[in-house]
Protein backbone atom coordinates (compact mmCIF):
# COMPACT_ATOMS: atom_id res chain seq x y z
CA UNK A 1 0.00 0.00 0.00
CA UNK A 2 2.90 2.33 1.28
CA UNK A 3 4.64 1.65 -2.64
CA UNK A 4 1.02 3.09 -4.34
CA UNK A 5 0.53 5.43 -1.96
CA UNK A 6 4.14 6.82 -3.07
CA UNK A 7 3.73 6.46 -6.94
CA UNK A 8 0.17 7.99 -6.59
CA UNK A 9 1.74 10.88 -4.95
CA UNK A 10 4.62 11.39 -7.24
CA UNK A 11 1.99 10.73 -10.66
CA UNK A 12 -0.10 13.68 -8.89
CA UNK A 13 3.01 15.94 -8.63
CA UNK A 14 4.83 15.41 -11.78
CA UNK A 15 1.45 15.88 -13.88
CA UNK A 16 2.22 19.60 -14.59
CA UNK A 17 5.90 18.21 -15.82
CA UNK A 18 4.27 15.51 -18.06
CA UNK A 19 1.82 17.66 -19.41
CA UNK A 20 2.49 16.76 -23.10
CA UNK A 21 0.93 13.37 -22.54
CA UNK A 22 3.83 11.09 -21.99
CA UNK A 23 4.42 10.66 -18.73
CA UNK A 24 4.41 7.21 -17.60
CA UNK A 25 0.52 6.13 -16.19
CA UNK A 26 0.59 2.39 -15.06
CA UNK A 27 4.36 1.59 -13.99
CA UNK A 28 6.49 1.90 -10.80
CA UNK A 29 9.74 4.06 -11.54
CA UNK A 30 11.71 1.83 -8.72
CA UNK A 31 11.04 -1.31 -10.07
CA UNK A 32 12.31 0.21 -13.63
CA UNK A 33 15.42 1.44 -12.39
CA UNK A 34 16.12 -2.41 -11.02
CA UNK A 35 14.91 -3.99 -14.51
CA UNK A 36 17.14 -1.31 -16.43
CA UNK A 37 20.09 -2.45 -14.05
CA UNK A 38 19.25 -6.34 -15.06
CA UNK A 39 17.94 -5.96 -18.65
CA UNK A 40 19.10 -3.22 -20.27
CA UNK A 41 22.36 -1.69 -19.29
CA UNK A 42 24.42 -4.21 -21.00
CA UNK A 43 23.44 -2.26 -24.53
CA UNK A 44 21.70 1.08 -23.41
CA UNK A 45 22.86 4.37 -21.45
CA UNK A 46 21.00 7.00 -20.15
CA UNK A 47 23.55 9.91 -20.98
CA UNK A 48 22.08 13.90 -20.93
CA UNK A 49 23.26 16.01 -23.38
CA UNK A 50 26.61 17.18 -22.13
CA UNK A 51 27.41 13.15 -22.26
CA UNK A 52 26.72 12.86 -18.45
CA UNK A 53 26.13 9.25 -17.78
CA UNK A 54 22.56 9.49 -15.63
CA UNK A 55 21.99 5.44 -15.56
CA UNK A 56 23.81 2.73 -17.12
CA UNK A 57 27.48 0.93 -18.05
CA UNK A 58 28.15 3.73 -20.92
CA UNK A 59 26.68 0.91 -23.38
CA UNK A 60 26.88 1.73 -27.34
CA UNK A 61 25.32 -1.35 -28.86
CA UNK A 62 21.40 0.41 -28.58
CA UNK A 63 20.83 4.26 -28.98
CA UNK A 64 20.40 6.55 -25.91
CA UNK A 65 17.31 6.24 -23.78
CA UNK A 66 18.03 9.82 -22.54
CA UNK A 67 14.76 11.98 -23.10
CA UNK A 68 12.84 8.39 -24.63
CA UNK A 69 9.44 9.83 -23.49
CA UNK A 70 8.00 11.82 -25.97
CA UNK A 71 10.90 11.93 -28.58
CA UNK A 72 10.68 11.31 -32.05
CA UNK A 73 11.20 7.37 -32.93
CA UNK A 74 14.25 6.55 -34.28
CA UNK A 75 15.90 10.03 -33.68
CA UNK A 76 18.64 9.63 -31.77
CA UNK A 77 21.95 11.41 -33.96
CA UNK A 78 24.21 8.92 -35.22
CA UNK A 79 22.30 5.48 -34.73
CA UNK A 80 21.84 2.99 -36.96
CA UNK A 81 17.93 2.08 -36.45
CA UNK A 82 16.56 -0.76 -38.49
CA UNK A 83 14.41 0.46 -41.14
CA UNK A 84 10.88 0.29 -39.83
CA UNK A 85 12.28 2.47 -36.56
CA UNK A 86 13.25 5.09 -38.92
CA UNK A 87 10.44 4.74 -41.69
CA UNK A 88 8.08 5.40 -38.03
CA UNK A 89 10.10 8.13 -36.94
CA UNK A 90 9.50 10.17 -40.90
CA UNK A 91 6.34 9.36 -40.04
CA UNK A 92 6.44 11.53 -36.84
CA UNK A 93 5.48 8.62 -34.60
CA UNK A 94 6.63 9.41 -30.82
CA UNK A 95 7.89 7.17 -28.20
CA UNK A 96 4.69 6.87 -25.61
CA UNK A 97 4.02 4.58 -22.97
CA UNK A 98 1.69 2.35 -25.35
CA UNK A 99 4.60 2.29 -28.29
CA UNK A 100 7.49 1.66 -25.79
CA UNK A 101 5.37 -1.13 -23.99
CA UNK A 102 4.95 -2.50 -27.40
CA UNK A 103 8.18 -2.58 -29.10
CA UNK A 104 9.88 -3.54 -25.79
CA UNK A 105 8.25 -6.72 -25.77
CA UNK A 106 8.61 -7.87 -29.29
CA UNK A 107 10.33 -5.54 -31.78
CA UNK A 108 9.73 -7.11 -34.49
CA UNK A 109 6.28 -8.32 -33.65
CA UNK A 110 5.30 -5.09 -32.88
CA UNK A 111 7.22 -3.27 -35.98
CA UNK A 112 4.96 -5.63 -38.53
CA UNK A 113 1.86 -4.88 -36.89
CA UNK A 114 2.16 -1.17 -36.46
CA UNK A 115 3.76 -0.96 -40.15
CA UNK A 116 1.57 -3.37 -41.47
CA UNK A 117 4.93 -5.03 -43.34
CA UNK A 118 5.83 -8.43 -42.63
CA UNK A 119 9.04 -8.17 -43.47
CA UNK A 120 9.63 -5.44 -40.95
CA UNK A 121 12.14 -6.17 -38.60
CA UNK A 122 13.46 -4.96 -35.66
CA UNK A 123 17.33 -4.68 -34.26
CA UNK A 124 17.01 -5.45 -30.90
CA UNK A 125 16.91 -9.26 -29.66
CA UNK A 126 16.16 -8.76 -26.46
CA UNK A 127 12.42 -9.05 -25.58
CA UNK A 128 10.82 -7.79 -21.89
CA UNK A 129 8.94 -10.91 -21.16
CA UNK A 130 6.14 -9.27 -18.79
CA UNK A 131 4.52 -6.62 -19.69
CA UNK A 132 4.92 -5.14 -16.30
CA UNK A 133 8.24 -4.93 -16.14
CA UNK A 134 8.10 -2.71 -19.75
CA UNK A 135 5.65 -0.69 -18.03
CA UNK A 136 8.42 -0.02 -14.89
CA UNK A 137 10.86 0.28 -17.67
CA UNK A 138 8.72 3.27 -19.11
CA UNK A 139 7.93 4.81 -16.37
CA UNK A 140 12.09 4.98 -14.86
CA UNK A 141 13.24 6.17 -18.07
CA UNK A 142 10.40 8.58 -18.47
CA UNK A 143 12.21 10.47 -15.29
CA UNK A 144 14.71 11.27 -17.60
CA UNK A 145 13.19 13.96 -19.42
CA UNK A 146 15.36 15.95 -21.78
CA UNK A 147 15.91 19.81 -21.88
CA UNK A 148 13.37 21.99 -23.79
Amino acid sequence: MKRFTIAAAFAVLSAPAFADGHAATIGDAAAGEEQFNRQCVACHVVADASGEVLAGRNARTGPNLYGIAGRTIGSVEDFRYSDGLIELGEAGTLWTEETFVGYVQDPTGWLRETLDNRRARGKMAYQVREEAQAYDLYAYLATFAAEE
